[in-house]
């Protein structure tokens, strides 16, 4: 039974051979006449309109791929100028699929762009009015050294540009410790990317003039900040403030 089973086994692996011979040296034409035959449930000809095949000399598709996004854009430019000028039924319609990606991939950066400039938003008021509440802390402490500035002839101008001036300084200090950290924290996070994204090409970086907003911006929020205890200070009546203790 043993020996059956193996004769049998090598006599359909010799047809198998014989076949794919056959396959690989026969005409196309009677390739087609078997598949017609034995195999389609219709011609060839109509297996193909199936297919969405309309003629040889005409394909319904053709696939374009480019070395380079600069490339990729002048292809598109070149049928969108085709296409101005053609007429309706010939124009070309097309796909742009690493298009399609990239704004994906931008819609959802933008999405979080947006939250984190929420939330830096919703933590610049809270800073601007905690610098508020800890300015007019300060002026209620030192409401007898007031009385004593204005009794040695300061102005009310004079006291409030002495918190404006404090709090100009807080704001400077914390822009210039922000843009620090960010800078030393540039260095780390770019070895981290290189390392997961096998690739040397994206690096984070802070620009010099971004870096400047940033400390302008501390430096006027602060100053927003204590604007309201500044003019509060100012205008401390110095008799009573030097009767403070």
């Amino acid at each position: 039974a043993g020996q059956a089973g193996a004769s049998s086994a090598m006599a359909e692996q010799q047809t198998a051979q014989a076949f794919d011979e056959y396959i690989a040296t026969a005409p196309q034409d009677a390739l087609v006449a078997i598949y017609n035959e034995y195999v389609s449930t219709g011609t060839y000809a109509d297996n193909l309109s199936d297919f969405g095949l309309i003629s040889r000399n005409a394909p319904s598709r053709i696939s374009i791929y480019t070395d380079s996004f600069e490339n990729k854009n002048s292809v598109g430019d070149a049928i969108k100028h085709y296409n101005d000028k053609a007429s309706e039924k010939n124009k070309i319609v097309y796909t742009d699929y690493v298009g399609l990606m990239m704004n994906s991939v931008t819609t959802i950066i933008n999405v979080i762009t947006y939250v984190l400039i929420a939330f830096v938003g919703v933590s610049l008021v809270v800073s601007s009015i905690m610098i508020g509440i800890i300015t007019y802390i300060s002026v209620l402490e030192r409401t007898k050294e007031i009385g004593i500035l204005r009794a040695m002839g300061a102005s009310k101008r004079n006291v409030s540009n002495v918190f404006n001036a404090e709090t100009g300084i807080i704001g400077l200090l914390a822009g210039l410790l922000g843009v620090g950290i960010t800078l030393l924290l540039i260095v780390p996070a770019n070895s981290i990317m290189h390392h997961f994204m096998g690739t040397n090409e994206v690096n984070a970086a802070l620009p010099v003039s971004g870096g400047v907003a940033l400390i302008i911006l501390s430096v006027a929020l602060t100053l927003i900040g204590g604007l309201i205890p500044s003019r509060q200070a100012a205008k401390q009546d110095p008799a009573t403030a030097l009767r403070t203790e």
